[in-house]
């Protein structure tokens, strides 16, 4: 059957793949998988602040109220604001039109289960059966759900946010933070918990606007040079970023250097395991190996789990994990809620430095220190399991190979490094992840496969 979610829920270019139709029709699918187990299902709605964000919102709407669901609009929210709304207030399902980190063209739609988690695979395969075959339960004129609007999603999170981190010690340091919110959804809540928190801010992009005017949604580090400059400039504590839908948090430490997620991912698990030792952390195939040796230090156990939060999410519920979260700076608190969420990465980063009285880059300075490195391969979708296959037995033949992990993709283990070729969920390209001790390995590791892999490309 032909796949409509990917990783992260439906993403496509705005009124080409991604149109009112879709959503109108999408809407109806979800309406009807609720309403097989559900009698008068309730529907939290929320949006980035992306162009189209209009359009999509009211046309999924439209759908959902013709089979009878209620439909709840939050306005422009934080994904994991919307997901934590769901989770307290007993929504039966939620809705996001976002498009996270993608350019401003692109527009998507994710769901979200009645415990606050993303939606599973089963989930999403009966959604696109239903829409497929186009056996959509509209009801009688009626019960046709009713639409309403609710403005507390906002306060509700930032107080939970708050219950769970060490707010005080926070306030006590009085740190000074560049936020950089990319015009993203961050803008709305991310400036004033901080606030809330005592720390001063210096403002970058913090007004919301789906052009991205300021810096492309995707934090990465061609793309933070303002928040690096800055950060040095005003003597800040550091810098942090959030993407498109604040579910991600990038850093910038005290001397504008870029954090890449895994620093981050390591930071927390390692203050998290010190309180909480032998317990278990999740994190997917693409995360850095100093993670695991955080980790193991505190006696812990780690689980590797496929790409993508919600995958990720499920394995720690399933085993009751303490920790968990994305090389990509997702990192996710089952003691807030089971979902990649910025806000409250930056209030434990914030916790960590206050509690130790530390920089951030000396507390980064003494973690397991790994190079790292990423690089795109454009593919098509059609072509991309035909890739992966041809890949794996090439791959066989390989010399410095050590060993091979086909969890998600292609990890290729060598003795001074690892390889990770894996297809996209979100877009038509083939990542390339590398990792050893030396930067000029990890690099030249990534250039040399990123070439093989697109020298097998232009053969199949």
């Amino acid at each position: 059957m032909t796949r409509l979610f990917g990783t992260n829920g439906i993403r496509g270019v705005v009124n080409q793949d991604m149109n009112s139709m879709l959503a109108l029709d999408i809407g109806q699918a979800w309406g009807t998988h609720l309403k097989k187990t559900i009698a008068h299902p309730r529907v939290a709605l929320g949006t980035d602040a992306r162009l189209s964000n209009h359009m999509l919102k009211h046309a999924i709407s439209a759908g959902l109220l013709s089979t009878g669901c209620d439909v709840v609009d939050m306005g422009l929210v934080p994904t994991p604001a919307l997901q934590y709304a769901v989770k307290q207030q007993g929504y039966h399902s939620g809705v996001v039109i976002t498009a996270s980190h993608n350019p401003p063209e692109f527009n998507g739609i994710k769901g979200i289960d009645g415990d606050g988690t993303e939606f599973s695979k089963d989930t999403e395969e009966d959604i696109e059966h239903i829409y497929f075959s186009r056996d959509f339960h509209l009801v009688d004129w009626k019960e046709v759900g009713q639409f309403s609007t609710w403005d507390g999603a906002l306060d509700l999170y930032q107080q939970g946010i708050l219950n769970v981190i060490h707010a005080e010690s926070i306030r006590h340091r009085r740190l000074h933070v560049v936020l950089d919110c990319g015009h993203g959804a961050g803008s709305v809540i991310t400036p004033r918990l901080l606030r809330e928190l005592g720390c001063t801010v210096t403002e970058l992009f913090c007004m919301p606007d789906g052009r991205f005017p300021g810096r492309p949604s995707e934090p990465l580090p061609e793309n933070l040079g303002k928040l690096m400059q800055t950060v040095v400039e005003v003597g800040a504590d550091c810098g942090v970023a959030q993407d498109g839908d604040a579910d991600r948090a990038i850093f910038i430490d005290e001397n504008g250097r870029y954090l890449w997620g895994d620093k981050t991912l390591c930071l927390v698990a390692n203050a998290i395991l010190a309180e909480q030792p032998h317990g278990i952390a999740v994190t997917p195939v693409t995360s850095s190996t100093a993670f695991d040796e955080v980790v193991q230090k505190h006696g812990a156990t780690v689980i590797h789990t496929k790409v993508g939060s919600p995958i990720v999410a499920r394995v720690m519920i399933q085993h009751h994990a303490v920790f968990g979260g994305e090389e990509n700076g997702g990192l996710i608190f089952p003691e807030l809620q089971y979902c990649r969420d910025s806000a409250m990465t930056i209030g434990k980063v914030l916790e960590i430095m206050s509690k130790e009285k530390r920089t951030l880059s000396s507390l980064v300075d003494e973690l397991p220190q790994y190079e790292t490195f990423k690089i795109k391969v454009y593919c098509p979708n059609d072509k991309k399991n035909l890739l992966i296959d041809t890949l794996v037995q090439e791959m066989k033949e390989n010399p410095e190979v050590v060993s091979v992990d086909t969890t998600d993709g292609l990890k290729l283990f060598m003795k001074d490094g690892w390889v990770l070729l894996r297809p996209s969920g979100t877009e038509p390209i083939f990542r390339v992840y590398t990792e050893s001790k030396s930067k000029q390995r990890a690099q030249d590791l990534a250039e040399r496969y990123k070439q093989r892999t697109e020298s097998v490309l232009q053969r199949i």
